[in-house]
Order: C-alpha cells, then structure tokens, then sequence
C-alpha cells in the first residue's frame, strides 16, 4: 500500500462563499482585532506586540491589533511553507490551494486492535499509528494523533511522543505541545537528530502546534511556546477552534470570522517575535449539539466552515491546517464512513493545505482507530481522484479513435486503452468490487482488519541512525522504551 511519492494536487472545486463575501469577512476580522483585541497572558507575547506596535493594556492583558501591524504580519509571514519529510517525495509544501492529508487529534483513547474494545491510548499506540502512517501512501505527514497516558511527567509527554513518532515514520512529523520545557526538549532532540540547531531550521522534518483558545485569548503556556518556535524559526500552526453557540456566535459566518480572526492574531504574534519566522493559520472548530452543549465532530457543516476559512487562508496568502475526516461514531460503522467522507471531500475540494485529523479520529476527536485509518486512507484515494480532475485533450478525447472504430465496435484492444487502464481510475486497495459469488472475495471490513495485523505482526525497526538513536536516549533518559 505505501508509494514511494505522495500524488499532490490543487483544488478550488468548492467555494461556500463568494470574493464579496471572503473581501467582507477579511476586512471585519482587522476590525475585530483593531477594536476588540485579544487577551494575551504570555509575558513575553505582551511584549513582542507592544514592540511592534500593538496597543497594550497590562492591567488587564487585552492587546489591540492595529490593521497595519497585521497587515504588516501577514505579508511578512512565508506565502509557501515546507514541512521536510525524511521520506523521499513525501516533503509537503504549503502554499496557494495545493492539497495535503495527515493524521492529528491526539485522542485519549483507541480501538484496541485485538479486542476491538476502547481503552485509553498508551506510547506503544503512539508507535503503531507512525507505523501506519508510514504504509499509507495517500497519508502525507503524520500529526501525532495519540496520547501516551502512561506518562505522569507533564513535561515528559512532548519528547516521547516526538521521538516515537520519528522513530517510528520517515514522514514529516507534526505535533501538539504540553508544557514549555517539553517544547524545549522535543526541539533539543530534533536538533539532535538533524544534526544541530541550524539544519533542523534549514530543513525542519518537525513541526509544532500551540493554540489561540476561543474567544480571542493567547494563553501564557501557548503564547510563550509560539514566540520560542518562531525566535527557532521553526514551524509552527496557530490554530484555533471556536464551537458555534458556545465560543463563538451560533452562526456559521460568524464562525469563519472568528476562526479568520484569532488565527490571524497567532500569525501576527508570531511575525512580532521575528520577521519571516513560518507560522501557518489553524483552522479546527465546529459545531454545538444544542442539546448536550457537547462539541461535534461530524457535522457536515464542519467542513463547510473549514472550507470557508480556506478561501480566508488562500485570500491571505498565509498556508492553512485545516480540518477534516472526523466522525461522532463511535463504532467504524456506516456513520463513520459517510461523516468522513464527505467532510474530507468538501475541505479538500476547497484546497485548503493540509487538512488534519482526516484519518482515523471518531468519536468526535477522542478515538483513534487502526481499521478506520486505513478505511480513511481509501477515501483520501477517492479525494484525490476528484482532485485530479478529469483531463482534456485530443488523446484522451479518442475522437479520431471512434472514427477510426466506426459505429458499433469495441474498444477493449485498442493501444489507448492499454496506455490509459491503469492510471485514469482510482484502483481501490481495500474496496471489493467483484461480485458476491466469486470466490475469495475479501469485504472491505476484512481487508482494513487484515493490513492493521500486517503492519503488527511486522519487525518495528528504527529509523533513526543507531549511533544517533542511542545518544538521543542517553541525552534524554525521560524517553520511555515500552518492554525495557
């Protein structure tokens, strides 16, 4: 199942909202932020903005955003950001409408792969999801998606999920941070595996995510994160997920404003501390189920939000991680494969750059599982297909081919349809489509079960250097090795 190289294409296939409507929101959100401002508890976020030319009032921490600081940002801020990858063909290059997928979510639990039952998720589950990721061809970058519960160090969370993951998958490796001195640490091991500060700068395999938490607050453990990732010159996503009825108005428009937004108050934040540094817009929220009040994954107007803010995110020219693929179902049921599709259709239809937690997430956010990362790899395979569009010259017209055959002829040996069988249609790697008496047929079900036992009973080799994986683990003996 894994390619060698990730097929990447460019899509403006759904646009929810039209250029006077993108123009109306874009300029709302500098309002937003120029009168409204954002609460910013990170001292030394405070200060980067003030230097800057931010307007701020200590005594209570609310930050104002001239229109021209932000202005400033966002042309300062890289229009094309590359997150390297360790894999050949796999670097994944943020810009314009050009369309990533990768994993994310970093649910507290998993379907275990045995007994199909929930339990809370554990560093050995960090390592079979890289793994995983690592076999999926249509999956691009690996976001860690899993949570090391047995970890009682707060600070000890950010270094064993990174160097799991790089150990475990050659693909870039994205992740969301606990606390500032293990930021500090997951960066000092990257260092340590590129081979100093400069190189993993000059081509970071690593990337990190803080958050904006809604409404319009920079809180101080992520706002001191973001400005040492941006001081680093690493990347670094500032997302945000404001839920509609509840951290933002009810109203999807009034979502994508607030999304558009904060996120724009990240990326000037990060342009405060050092010009240039690459910060990438996030895009994650939702909707309310009005009856619980509980936050929802599979909405479909998730995906319509998510679309939105990247038409905001292409209009500024700033790369976006957006949101896609998840599901409230909470067994890999028929609910699971339709939410998932058809968010991950619509988003990637919208072109955003690199559309997270589409693989593998239910339960809105809290589940990860192994049958339902594969399944969800054979619909990013469809996504792609759509992608690609249908292409349109005289060769595959065939006109004069249907001439040349005549009324009522057959085209099953013709040369153009030996050239073309095996690269015009999307070849399903999980999907049957052979009728229900032949033998050996193989349910999709079946199949997804069958590679997640492939990729288990498989050596786990390391890919990190030997000598280099071994002076990691003596300059970092926090790292837990499961069965040492």
């Amino acid at each position: 199942m894994s390619g060698q190289h990730a097929q990447v294409y460019q899509s403006d296939l759904y646009r929810p909202l039209t250029d006077r409507q993108v123009q109306k929101i874009a300029g709302e959100a500098l309002r937003i932020l120029e009168k409204g401002g954002m609460l910013v508890h990170s001292r030394t976020g405070r200060a980067a903005l003030r230097q800057a030319g931010a307007r701020v009032d200590e005594s209570t921490g609310v930050v104002r955003f001239p229109r021209a600081l932000v202005e400033d940002a966002v042309s300062s801020n890289p229009s094309s950001i590359t997150l390297h990858a360790r894999k050949p063909g796999y670097d994944v290059v943020l810009e314009k409408n050009r369309v990533h997928y990768g994993t994310g979510g970093t649910a507290i639990y998993v379907l275990d792969p045995e007994t199909g039952e929930r339990r809370p998720s554990t560093i050995e589950d960090v390592i079979l999801n890289a793994r995983m990721v690592e076999q999926l061809e249509n999956i691009h970058l690996f976001t860690i998606n899993v949570f090391p519960n047995e970890i009682q160090s707060r600070d000890h969370i950010d270094v064993n999920r990174f160097f799991h993951s790089l150990d475990n998958t050659a693909k870039h490796v994205m992740g969301g941070l606990y606390s500032l001195a293990g930021c500090r640490r997951a960066v000092e091991m990257a260092e340590e595996l590129a081979g100093g500060a400069r190189a993993l700068a000059g081509r970071p395999f690593v990337s990190f995510i803080t958050l904006i938490i809604s409404p319009f607050k920079i809180d101080d453990q992520y706002g001191e994160m973001t400005c040492y990732l941006a001081e680093k010159g690493l990347p670094v996503v500032v997302p945000t997920e404001p839920i509609c009825g509840t951290t933002s108005p009810i109203t999807l428009a009034g979502n994508v404003l607030t999304h558009i937004a904060e996120t724009l108050g990240g990326i000037t934040l990060v342009q405060s501390v050092r010009k240039g540094a690459p910060g990438i817009c996030g895009s994650v929220g939702s909707i309310t189920n009005l009856q619980t009040m509980d936050h929802v994954g599979g909405a479909i107007e998730r995906a319509m939000i998510n679309a939105a803010v990247s038409q905001l995110a292409q209009y500024f020219e700033i790369p976006l991680y957006s949101t896609g693929g998840t599901s409230d179902a909470v067994e890999v049921d028929i609910q699971a494969a339709y939410e998932s599709a058809m968010s991950s259709l619509l988003v990637a239809m919208s072109g955003a750059n690199y559309i997270h937690d589409i693989a593998g997430l239910m339960e809105a956010d809290l589940t990860v599982s192994y049958d339902k990362l594969v399944m969800d790899n054979e619909i990013l395979g469809m996504c792609q297909r759509v992608l690609r569009g249908i292409e349109v010259t005289d060769d595959t017209l065939a006109a004069d081919l249907m001439i040349e055959r005549g009324p009522g002829a057959h085209f099953l040996d013709a040369d153009h349809t030996i050239e073309y069988m095996r690269r015009e249609f999307y070849l399903p790697v999980i999907s049957s489509r052979e009728k229900r008496e032949v033998p050996g047929r193989v349910p999709a079900a079946r199949a997804a079960r069958s590679f997640v036992e492939r990729v288990r009973r498989q050596e786990a080799g390391s890919l990190i250097d030997p000598e280099v994986r071994e002076r990691i683990l003596e300059q970092f003996p926090e790292i837990v090795i499961p069965g040492s």
